[in-house]
């Protein structure tokens, strides 16, 4: 698996340095379930993992998300993008998957409208504007072959850790910083989402630095930061 990944970065290199494609990178955001789900917002049961939020690209310069797609205002492509209405056909091969690591975890909303919603958003201005099956197979790629936390000290727990503490976990395993999202929940600042950012290519593999250190109420490294178990009792990776 090990050297499969070095091939495939290397590859990944590569296609960058051949295309000079670097005007935005890809930041996948994985969100942890237990800090996303208010007592009636979500379904039962809750995913004891992380799963989906998204594949975005960012912008290099500033690390905002590019625009949708919009024929007029932003023609991000110069082919003819797949329409969000049309996606579920090519995803079919690999919709079992999706529904493990990709669900809506909100009642209201279905994973498919879930996953036109973050094609329609994100998807048709990425390198698979026409590809939606390769799209959301980056995807799910990346998120089987990243486990940011996994091995390391920073588990699910009743204690607060500081920010610093995660993001220094993930870098120490990893070797490149992640974003940390988190929510106020009860007055407590949660662990909502982990962030991992990658060179632009297709697919992306190779990992970079996320520019942004902190958002949403996260704001500083001594951030008291709670990574809350699904249930009463401290899971396991």
């Amino acid at each position: 698996m090990q050297r499969h990944l070095l091939v495939a970065a290397v590859l990944a290199t590569l296609s960058l340095l051949v295309s000079g494609q670097t005007d935005f990178f890809y930041k996948l955001s994985l969100q942890w379930p237990p800090s996303v789900c208010g007592p009636s917002q979500c379904g039962s049961p809750i995913p004891r993992t992380f799963t989906i939020h998204g594949l975005w690209p960012q912008f290099v310069t500033n690390d905002r998300p590019v625009p949708p797609y919009n024929p007029t205002t932003n023609k991000c492509t110069n082919v003819t993008p797949t329409a969000p209405g049309q996606i579920l056909v090519p995803l079919k091969p690999i919709q079992d998957q999706l529904n493990e690591l990709w669900p809506s975890l909100l009642k209201q909303t279905t994973n498919v409208a879930f996953w036109r919603h973050e094609w329609e958003k994100h998807g048709m201005c990425s390198d698979y504007p026409d590809k939606p099956h390769d799209y959301f197979t980056a995807a799910l790629d990346l998120t089987t072959t990243y486990n940011p936390l996994e091995g390391t000290e920073v588990k699910p727990r009743q204690d607060p850790y500081k920010a610093i503490e995660i993001r220094e976990a993930i870098k120490a395993k990893l070797g490149k910083y992640p974003e940390i999202s988190c929510g106020k929940v009860s007055n407590t600042i949660q662990l909502k989402e982990i962030r991992l950012c990658f060179e632009r290519a297709k697919p992306p593999v190779v990992l970079r630095d996320c520019p942004t250190k902190y958002s949403n109420q996260c704001s500083d490294d001594d951030n008291q930061v709670k990574f809350p178990p699904a249930t009463s009792e401290v899971l396991e990776f």
